[in-house]
């Protein structure tokens, strides 16, 4: 089940896939069939991650998390 982190509603447009970036912020950028769109941030709140959890956008427009499921495999570490 996904808890909600985000407080602020995205309203999404047609042609355009949205992700949290590196920065906490939610981008859009086009897809294929939109080859005129431009990449663009579209919410001022930053939402800071945890690792072992998957971020995305649901269904009502908010940033939510989910665990991630490694199915018995243990999370290799990041070299920095």
């Amino acid at each position: 089940m996904a808890e909600r982190v985000g407080s602020e509603k995205i309203r999404r447009e047609d042609g355009y896939l949205y992700f949290l970036g590196k920065d906490g912020a939610v981008w859009k950028t086009p897809m294929k069939n939109n080859p005129r769109g431009r990449k663009a941030r579209v919410s001022e709140e930053k939402v800071k991650r945890q690792e072992g959890y998957l971020y995305f956008i649901d269904k009502s427009g908010y940033v939510a998390r989910t665990k991630m499921n490694r199915k018995g495999r243990v999370a290799r570490k990041r070299r920095r």
